[in-house]
């Protein structure tokens, strides 16, 4: 994979974290027509999880679509990888277009995927430069998304991110994610109501929430401020960290005890969270309950809160992805976890990366379906999809729909590393009687092609 490097930074990381045919979910479809894949014998090589066909050789059409050749297809990979150091996203990439072009590419195209490092403040010129050289953005994501959106938009390039950060690009137009988040609404309806009224039903009106001090923290934690009041609890207790770091957060786990806080929402980096947990843990104070968020989902977190662990009861929701530690009894995340040791060897199957694949299967399932390779087909092919399930990564998410699933899935840190929550699901790895909750608060709109002068009339 043909990666761009690019200039230096040094601000501080913000804390979050033409026709077409189509198919709308994950089983063949015996009515496609035109599909040159759906004219090659297929090999088992080609599918994953449940989706069969997803890649494999084939005669396509000519097209004159800005990054594709009779033979390549270019795509731009958005991360902040020469910032955070974390190469999840472009791991997934190398790994999905290796197993992809492997099998045959996308109707005999090969995907040539160029990582585009944003390194944190450069979004609006990595996306500039996709803008002249990529068919599409996929299986990516920048803290500061909401920085290219509208340079996006203007040069009507598709986006499949694998997830989006800030107001501005959550639901702005021709971005199709795979799962969640939904513009306008809290994203953790189930995830906070089985906390607060079934979990830990004490905790609802004890809510404090810790948040770095950045612009996309600061709006996330009046986010949460209202969600909780909306879903029936009360969020007694609130403060920021500075960005910059804390050297001792014995006052911070203080004040939550003086506060009497038993439910803490936690929107930060993990590593100053396990400072907090620990801080915590030496005064005897133990909430009920923590959101360390996603942010917080890998072998990391574990190792640096250590033995605060045992005492401390932290949970995470996974935006309705099947839990790494379920992959023994889910083969979809099995077979992630097979394509990372056999292209990756060494590189780190993280919930990003597993978000990062299901943009990638949704991208290459659209495109397969074009007959003439388009970005108007492939964008549209992906928008019809009404349950979405990458093959069986994720609960069913309805792309036609403007709200969001009712599908959640918990997973509790322990000293031993993280393991599935006791959530009572009732789909497989996951629970799906989740309210939702549309905030009234304005936060913000995200960018629209009228907000640039086009419509969707302008994408061919």
């Amino acid at each position: 994979m043909r990666r761009l490097l690019t200039g230096g930074v040094t601000a501080l990381a913000v804390l979050l974290a033409a026709g077409c045919s189509t198919r709308s979910d994950d089983d063949p479809d015996p009515g496609r027509q035109n599909s040159p894949a759906a004219q090659e014998t297929e090999t088992a090589s080609s599918g994953f999880g449940t989706l069969k066909g997803v890649c494999g050789p084939g005669t396509a059409e000519k097209s004159t679509a800005q990054g594709v050749t009779d033979d390549t297809i270019q795509v731009g990979v958005l991360s902040d990888v020469g910032f955070t150091k974390k190469s999840e996203f472009v791991d997934t990439a190398e790994v999905f277009t290796s197993w992809c072009n492997d099998a045959g590419g996308i109707n005999g195209r090969k995907i040539e995927a160029v990582s585009r490092d944003t390194r944190f403040t450069e979004v609006r010129q990595r996306t500039i430069e996709a803008c002249k050289e990529d068919f599409a953005l996929v299986g990516g994501g920048a803290a500061l998304d909401s920085l290219g959106v509208k340079d996006r938009l203007k040069c009507l390039l598709p986006n499949f991110p694998a997830q989006s950060s800030q107001i501005g690009a959550i639901g702005s137009d021709l971005q199709v994610i795979a799962s969640q988040p939904t513009a306008g609404y809290f994203q953790y309806s189930g995830y906070y109501s089985w906390l607060m009224k079934e979990k830990y039903p004490e905790s609802a009106d004890r809510v404090g929430v810790i948040a770095g001090d950045s612009p996309v923290t600061k709006v996330m934690s009046a986010q949460f401020e209202e969600a909780v009041a909306g879903l029936g609890g009360k969020v007694s207790y609130t403060d920021l960290y500075p960005a910059s770091g804390v050297s001792d957060w014995t006052p911070y786990a203080q004040a939550v005890k003086e506060e009497g806080v038993r439910g803490l929402v936690f929107l930060g980096d993990f590593a100053s969270l396990a400072k907090l947990e620990q801080a915590l843990t030496n005064i005897d104070y133990v909430p009920d309950w923590i959101d360390a968020n996603s942010n917080a989902y890998g072998p990391a977190f574990p190792q640096l809160a250590g033995a605060a662990l045992a005492e401390q009861h932290n949970y995470a929701e996974l935006f309705a992805t099947a839990p790494l530690e379920s992959a023994a009894d889910n083969p979809a995340t099995q077979q992630a976890v097979d394509l990372f040791e056999k292209y990756a060897p060494g590189k780190q199957l993280t919930y990003p990366a597993l978000r990062a694949f299901s943009s990638w299967l949704l991208f290459a399932t659209a495109a397969r379906d074009c007959t003439t390779l388009t970005r108007a087909c492939v964008y549209e092919n992906a928008r019809k999809n009404t349950d979405w399930t990458a093959g069986g990564l994720q609960a069913p998410f309805d792309l036609t729909s403007e709200e969001p699933t009712t599908c959640f899935a918990v997973v509790e840190a322990t000293a031993e590393g993280w393991r599935p929550a006791d959530f009572e699901p009732d789909q497989g790895a996951f629970r799906c009687d989740g309210p939702a909750y549309k905030y009234k608060g304005d936060y913000g709109k995200p960018a629209t092609l009228a907000s640039v002068g086009k419509s969707l009339s302008d994408l061919k």
